[in-house]
């Protein structure tokens, strides 16, 4: 892989957001921007405890999706103050996934504002939190609905690799998903991780970004972009959405969510291993493509 680092900025006009990363689909990191929230200062575990500490949450395992799974399906239920106890008494795996808090405690989206001079169409009834412990993974994807992402961490640090949407095939996307065949876990370890790259040999070919957010770092991943991220320190974080102003990138996002997503959960019910065999035959045929493309 051709990795590079995330640019920074501690703060950014929208005229030269706008054109440097939003309308280029460039990746960004803004590192001041949620410091003038209250969440700041004011987002712990305590106080999350005290808000929500008897809902129930889905909770997921770092197990990658294999031919049975429906995307997005959790692993199980525990209550959201029982997760956290979990997660701080020793390095768990379990994370929270696409949790809309704000339905339950709607108070707190005082605690922050939209960054509505930056970009367009934000979805104001879906801010969504991601919770991991140390060591969780959230494997290879891009988001279903094809959304802009200005992703905040708080309390701990992640580490996040980044690739553009058109380096789908380098990275083995499986067909009528939005998940690659790749385990990329602990990718930057040499010495543990499990890529195989004489399985997948157009990994090499791949080129994209990686970089690590601290504590109220602001994330911009442009619309498609794939990401995995894995929690380097117990940690939360809360993802802002906004739709894309083309037509065309609203009618990709509807035909992912209510006609892909359908299609493929149906096949994994009636046909799981044929249908399993077959992206992945589609998969590798597409690599190869990249490579003899490559070559010449």
């Amino acid at each position: 892989m051709q990795l590079k680092p995330v640019e920074r900025v501690a703060s950014i006009t929208p005229a030269d957001f706008k054109a440097a990363y939003y309308q280029t689909l460039k990746p960004l990191v803004i590192t001041d921007l949620a410091k003038q929230w209250p969440a700041y200062h004011k987002w712990n575990w305590d106080y999350f405890r005290s808000l929500i500490g008897e809902v129930q949450v889905g909770v997921y395992n770092n197990v990658k999706s294999d031919a049975y799974t429906p995307i997005n399906t959790a692993d199980g239920y525990m209550k959201f103050g029982e997760y956290i106890d979990t997660i701080l008494l020793s390095p768990s795996g379990l994370r929270i996934f696409l949790f809309n808090l704000f339905e339950h405690a709607p108070r707190i989206t005082e605690d922050f504002w939209w960054p509505g001079e930056l970009a367009k169409g934000f979805v104001r009834r879906f801010p969504m939190l991601f919770v991991g412990g140390a060591g969780s993974v959230t494997h290879m994807h891009f988001d279903m609905d094809l959304s802009h992402i200005f992703h905040t961490q708080f309390c701990g640090r992640k580490r996040v690799l980044l690739f553009p949407f058109e380096e789908q095939h380098k990275i083995y996307r499986k067909p009528w998903e939005v998940l690659s065949m790749v385990n990329f876990e602990k990718y930057f370890d040499s010495q543990n991780n499990k890529l195989n790259r004489l399985q997948y040999p157009a990994l090499d070919l791949a080129r994209g970004y990686e970089v690590i957010l601290d504590h109220g770092e602001t994330l911009f991943m442009p619309a498609g972009y794939w990401h995995h991220m894995e929690y380097i320190d117990n940690g939360f974080a809360m993802s802002l959405r906004a739709i894309q102003s083309s037509l065309n990138g609203k009618l990709k996002g509807a035909w992912n969510l209510f006609g892909m997503r359908n299609i493929d959960t149906l096949m994994k019910k009636t046909a799981p291993n044929w249908w399993y065999q077959i992206k992945k035959e589609k998969s590798i045929l597409a690599a190869h493509r990249e490579i003899e493309r490559q070559s010449v």
